[in-house]
């Protein structure tokens, strides 16, 4: 019998206004309006999104910190209180069991926030570890809303509900506010390629979400001037593809280890253990074999996961994601290919309806907002008028 499907604080919200479908048990909108004006939104204003559905677990106590540095490949022990960190925890054999967002909130008390599809699996595996350290694990995620306000108008939006001063919070910085009353936890982090924040609405249960349902429609008011969207799964996967970052299950899973996936700046090997650190030294020292690219199509075609990548005649990987890029109106995929082939500028063909579809590797992130005047662009940096050019529809 089939277990029904999880809901989030803000379901009569989705239900009423957006395209509903089932995502890691959840009851989730695909989009309201359409992915590309959501996604635009984002790019040129500001759009939030609805994150409740990923897991969240406090780790406390005297041995909290030596145990996250034992779980996960990167140092926690350089965070400072109110600082956060991207970092992954993996199997023995150096594979990604999930990646993640640790922040520090206090000496010895942590934050960890996994993907939403892990649940259920990361907090009994965490559990599993911390036998022999002195920490309590506690799964929080019922307990907390959890939004993402990003794009360039996020900051000016939050201010508005704010009771803080949100431009003192930094890059992976994190701090403590009121958003329409309610307690929040801002962390400016997020999965865009934009500036904002991942907020988390404190002490509101899912089972009673009124809380929760004020500060996002209060965000949704805030923001109202600037053209805010509330955003779906459909606009946060195509961001997060522009902007190069992994998606669980898809560009990175246990079969891959950090270093394949280009994650090596959360591997910090001169930690003296952590889960993984053997696999991952041996393979550092003998280089990777395979690498994660990105490739952005030159003809015209739409590359879609699964779809095979050929080099001179012969397979050579597979698309792990790929969409059409609303913002730079092109094919971009991100893949897994031999290491020799994955220099940049490199042509390669996607097979797309049995048609060999011209591409090129370029670094990614395909597309990356640094500051107000400074843009990514398949990995190299430009100023924003020279983007603008590059770019006719985006506003900078």
């Amino acid at each position: 019998m089939n277990k029904p499907a999880l809901r989030t604080h803000l379901y009569e919200f989705h239900k009423a206004k957006g395209e509903m479908v089932t995502f890691a048990e959840f009851e989730m909108p695909m989009w309201y309006k359409g992915i590309i004006l959501e996604h635009m939104a984002v790019r040129n204003t500001v759009g939030v999104f609805d994150i409740t559905h990923m897991g969240r677990t406090l780790v406390t106590g005297s041995d909290a910190e030596s145990f996250l540095n034992y779980i996960t490949t990167n140092d926690v022990a350089t965070l400072t209180p109110l600082s956060a960190q991207y970092s992954t925890i993996c199997n023995e054999q150096g594979g990604i069991k999930d990646d993640f967002v640790l922040s520090k909130l206090e000496t010895e008390k942590f934050l960890m926030v996994y993907n939403a599809a892990n649940r259920r699996k990361d907090y009994s595996w965490i559990t599993s570890q911390s036998k022999t350290f002195n920490v309590k694990i506690e799964d929080i995620s019922d307990n907390v809303a959890m939004f993402a306000v990003q794009g360039p108008k996020a900051e000016e939006t939050l201010q508005k509900i704010s009771s803080e001063d949100l431009s003192k919070i930094e890059r992976f910085k994190c701090g403590w506010t009121k958003l329409a009353g309610a307690d929040t936890f801002a962390s400016r982090t997020g999965y865009t390629g934009e500036d904002g924040f991942e907020i988390f609405v404190w002490n509101t249960h899912v089972s009673k979400p009124e809380k929760a349902v004020n500060v996002w429609n209060t965000i949704l008011t805030a923001g109202q001037k600037d053209g805010i969207e509330p955003c779906g799964l459909g606009a946060r996967d195509t961001l997060r593809l522009e902007a190069g970052m992994c998606l669980y299950g898809n560009d990175i899973d246990k079969n891959i280890t950090p270093l394949e996936a280009g994650l090596g700046f959360v591997v910090k090997l001169q930690k003296d253990k952590f889960i993984g650190k053997e696999a991952l030294q041996k393979q550092k020292d003998e280089g990777v074999k395979k690498k994660r690219i990105g490739i952005r199509m030159i003809e015209r075609g739409i590359p879609r996961p699964h779809l095979e990548v050929w080099k001179n005649g012969k397979k050579i990987g597979s698309v792990t994601s790929g969409t059409m890029s609303p913002l730079l109106k092109c094919g971009i995929a991100i893949a897994y290919v031999p290491a020799e082939y994955s220099t940049e500028g490199n042509t390669v063909t996607v097979k797309i309806r049995d048609k060999q579809t011209k591409g090129e590797v370029v670094r990614l992130p395909f597309y990356q907002r640094r500051a107000l005047d400074k843009i990514v662009l398949f990995g190299k940096e430009y100023g924003s008028e020279e983007a603008q050019k590059m770019i006719p529809t985006l506003k900078v």
